[in-house]
C-alpha cells in the first residue's frame, strides 16, 4: 500500500544512541523534561494520536497535549489491540467520557471486553480477523474528519506502518546513552527487509540540540518506488 494523500502521519519517538526505545525490563522514559514538552507541543498539532496496546499496559500513558502553562484541546487518542487488553482502569479508558478514545481490534477480542470499554465511554471498531488492519483503522478515521496522525508506538507497530508506506515524517530524539540489551525493544522491529537495496530512504530535513546533549533529528520519508 503506498501514503495515503488523505493523511499526514508522523511517528515520533526517543531513541538512545544504540537505537533502543525501551530496556529489555521495559523502561522507555528517554526524554528529558525539556524534550517531553516538545512533545506536547507536537501532540497538541494533530487530530489523532496512535499506540499499540503494549505501550499502553507498560507506561499507562494519558496522551494528553499540554504546555506548562495550559492544557490543550486533546488528540482523539487511538490505541491498536488486537485482542482487546486494554485494563479497565488505564487511564486511558477512565478518561475516555472526556476525551475521544478508540480501541481498534480484531474479530478475536471477546465480547465481554469489547462491551466494557465501550461501557467505560470508548468507541470500539472491528479491524481484522487475526491482526488490526491498518489501512481499515484509517478509512475509519477519515470518514470521521482525522487528517494529521501521529504516532507513538513500540518497534513492531513502527514497522506496520513503514511496511504500508503510510508514514511521512520520521522525528527522532537521540539521548546521548547507551542500555544494550539484545532484547531491548528497538525503533524499527517486525520482519524487515532481507536486502538494503529494498530498505526505506530518508532525507534529513531539520536537527534540534538540546543542552541537555539530546539531538532531534526530522527525516522525510522517501519510499522507493
Amino acid at each position: 500500500m503506498s501514503r495515503n494523500s488523505d493523511f499526514q502521519v508522523t511517528i515520533n519517538a526517543a531513541m538512545t544512541i544504540d537505537g533502543k526505545i525501551a530496556t529489555a525490563k521495559g523502561d522507555s522514559k528517554i526524554s528529558s523534561d525539556r524534550d517531553l514538552r516538545r512533545v506536547h507541543r507536537l501532540r497538541s498539532t494533530v487530530d489523532a494520536i496512535i499506540v499499540g496496546i503494549s505501550t499502553v499496559i507498560a507506561d499507562n500513558p494519558m496522551l494528553s497535549a499540554r504546555t506548562s502553562k495550559n492544557e490543550l484541546e486533546n488528540p482523539v487518542r487511538v490505541i491498536i489491540d488486537s485482542t482487546a487488553r486494554i485494563p479497565l482502569n488505564s487511564k486511558l479508558l477512565k478518561s475516555a467520557c472526556k476525551i475521544k478514545t478508540i480501541v481498534a481490534v480484531t474479530k478475536r477480542a471477546p465480547k465481554y471486553k469489547i462491551s466494557k470499554i465501550e461501557n467505560a465511554g470508548a468507541i470500539v471498531i472491528i479491524a481484522g480477523t487475526s491482526s488490526v488492519d491498518l489501512r481499515e483503522v484509517f478509512l475509519f478515521l477519515k470518514r470521521i474528519g482525522i487528517k494529521k496522525i501521529l504516532v507513538e508506538g513500540g518497534g513492531e507497530l513502527n514497522w506496520s506502518f513503514f511496511s504500508l508506506r503510510m508514514v511521512n515524517q520520521l522525528i527522532v530524539t537521540l539521548a546521548p546513552i547507551i542500555v544494550g540489551g539484545r532484547k531491548a525493544t528497538t525503533l524499527i522491529e517486525g520482519d524487515g527487509y532481507a536486502k538494503i537495496s529494498k530498505a526505506i530512504k530518508m532525507k534529513l530535513t531539520k536537527i534540534i540540540k538540546h543542552n541537555s546533549g539530546e539531538v532531534v533529528l526530522f527525516y522525510k520519508v522517501e519510499y522507493y518506488k
